[in-house]
């Protein structure tokens, strides 16, 4: 009867639907990063990687694929075998502020890729190279409209939100910065602590460790309140220039067709390595907010930043890229 009763159950599980059934990765899966190794999402992901490699069978890899402010990173997820094991790291930048800026696009958000897991909001924050003699906000405004069109600000590529930003700053408050774009935030950060650029409004995991160096000072976040991982910096509205509130943040997608069952079990995994004290510690010593949930959790967010940062491109006249 025992016997029966199993082999009952083994056939209603069989019977199942795909979706319904537990997921399993049964080789590595590649997270794509579309920006150079020590920024940001290359950090980021690679908290997440390390971590999931723990309750998989096999080691995730993180693999790095730079250009385009992420499109050509994320253009080689779109276009991968839809089977769960290609991962793409989604920015604010190459999944939001992108198909605003760019006239032509090598993938479409909606129609090419499949939000899987959010995972992680930071704050950007406005540094300046030591030899510029200011230490407040207030200060560098007056410093940079008398030094109009010899001040330089790195950022990690056109449309980035840390190329926007400098840029809404120079249109509202008459600052003159003058963009050098680089391939990611890990080489703008080594231009600024070279002086070959003297502003970067970047995220704070690229630039932490060099800010708590001492290496270049950072004068305002972009949050609405403070990071509390640089709980002595203030806010853009603290320091007398309010309606900045920028954060941008992490998760990632998969190719468009992408099994249910493939996406939550991913999703899954993602979720115990974000439960881990271990993990929330790395991310938050970053001044990154762990996010987590679900995919459509994830999905909610980028399409209202899609909407957002199209509205902000249109109503700042931004000129659109070719």
């Amino acid at each position: 009867m025992l016997r029966r009763i199993a082999a009952i159950l083994a056939a209603g599980l069989l019977a199942l639907p795909a979706a319904a059934q537990d997921w399993i990765p049964d080789r590595p899966v590649r997270i794509i990063v579309p920006f150079p190794p020590g920024g940001s999402s290359d950090l980021v992901a690679r908290i997440f990687a390390d971590r999931a490699s723990r309750s998989s069978p096999h080691p995730w890899v993180v693999e790095n694929r730079s250009g385009a402010n992420g499109n050509i990173g994320m253009e080689a997820v779109a276009r991968s075998a839809p089977d769960g094991y290609t991962l793409g790291q989604c920015t604010i930048g190459n999944c939001a502020i992108n198909a605003a800026i760019y006239a032509r696009m090598p993938y479409d958000i909606e129609r090419d890729l499949v939000p899987v897991f959010w995972s992680g909001s930071v704050m950007n924050a406005l540094a300046i190279h030591p030899s510029i003699p200011v230490t407040t906000l207030q200060e560098f405004i007056v410093w940079a409209r008398a030094n109009q069109g010899r001040v330089n600000y790195g950022s990690s590529g056109f449309g980035s939100s840390n190329h926007l930003t400098p840029e809404f700053l120079n249109g509202r408050l008459g600052l003159g910065l003058v963009h050098v774009p680089f391939r990611g935030g890990a080489p703008a950060l080594q231009a600024l602590l070279a002086n070959q650029v003297q502003v970067m409004i970047e995220n704070v995991p690229t630039k932490i460790q060099a800010i708590r160096a001492g290496q270049i000072r950072a004068i305002a976040v972009t949050g609405r309140e403070r990071d509390p991982a640089l709980p002595d910096v203030p806010t853009f509205a603290e320091a007398g220039v309010p309606d900045i509130v920028v954060e941008p943040w992490f998760g990632f997608m998969a190719p468009r067709g992408t099994p249910a069952n493939a996406v939550n079990g991913l999703n899954r995994i993602l979720n115990e390595a974000n439960a881990d004290p271990e993990v929330q510690r790395r991310l938050r010593d970053l001044g990154v907010r762990p996010e987590g949930g679900s995919p459509e959790r994830f999905a909610d967010h980028v399409r209202a930043e899609v909407a957002r940062w199209r509205e902000v491109v249109e109503r700042n006249g931004i000129e659109r890229l070719n």
